[in-house]
């Protein structure tokens, strides 16, 4: 059993919740806890019955979010902290590198790859999930971004771990896999955007920060011209082999190419 404690921050995530907890199993690591945003479904149900611990977070609209909170605020006592997903499904591969890479390391975090599923399939190409999700407990937290609620999001978004230190990758994906079908899927970015404008406006400088990667700086160099959804969609679709997935990747490409046209939009009614 791995020196290592499972976040995994929810609201309302019954169709995810289970499968998730059984994809951990019971021997990997020497704790589960869920942290929850009032759910009105049975997720914590499932989580108790499952065996995790179940600590409630309720927001303030002010920072920290759940995950900086969870750090600043839950006693942990293990060496490594793991924030998971409800849908996101760690496969035998994954742990296996888990295990190996945690048993013997110089690292303080690890990215983490992740397979991407969509109408029910995995797909093939388009660009690639990573997150710096996996990380030595007190050697970061979050990114702080003071949103002064400009969503509804009680949980970070885009933000990620500030570590100082060696970072390593583990190769072996964890599959990405929602079950609350598109209409959650379009709210959600839907909010998603809403809180991407905000943040672009409030905290972006016309200055690129030189630790930003080039996907970053991609974006935040685009965000004020109506071609960042067709550059999303072409790199998607074209360079990164969308394609290969045929109608769904075509749709899946259209999707997230509206999602960034919305920033777009967002950005230029607010300088109206």
């Amino acid at each position: 059993m791995l020196d290592l404690t499972i976040a995994i921050p929810v609201r309302n995530e019954e169709k995810n919740l289970l499968g998730c907890l059984q994809a951990i199993g019971t021997d990997l690591a020497r704790q589960v806890v869920i942290i929850d945003s009032g759910s009105t479904d049975k997720t914590i149900e499932i989580a108790s019955s499952w065996g995790a611990d179940v600590v409630n977070f309720n927001w303030n609209g002010k920072f920290p979010k759940k995950r900086n909170w969870f750090l600043k605020n839950y006693p942990l006592n293990t060496k490594w902290i793991f924030f998971l997903d409800a849908d996101e499904y760690l496969t035998p591969e994954f742990k296996i590198e888990l295990c190996r890479a945690l048993t013997n390391s110089n690292n303080i975090g690890y990215w983490l790859n992740y397979t991407v599923y969509f109408l029910g399939k995995q797909l093939k190409g388009g660009y690639p999930l990573r997150k710096l999700a996996l990380f030595q407990v007190g050697a970061g937290e979050y990114e702080q971004i003071d949103e002064q609620q400009w969503s509804q999001l009680d949980m970070e978004v885009h933000e990620h771990p500030i570590l100082i230190g060696s970072l390593g990758n583990i190769r072996s994906k964890i599959d990405h896999q929602d079950f609350r079908g598109i209409s959650h899927y379009v709210l959600k970015h839907n909010e998603y955007a809403r809180w991407e404008t905000e943040r672009f406006l409030n905290k972006i400088s016309s200055t690129i920060p030189n630790q930003w990667n080039w996907k970053q700086k991609l974006k935040y160099l685009t965000m004020r011209s109506v071609l960042i959804g067709p550059i999303y969609f072409f790199g998607s679709y074209f360079i990164l082999g969308g394609f290969r997935d045929g109608s769904r990747g075509l749709a899946f490409a259209i999707l997230k190419m509206a999602y960034f046209t919305q920033v777009y939009c967002r950005i230029k009614e607010k300088d109206i």
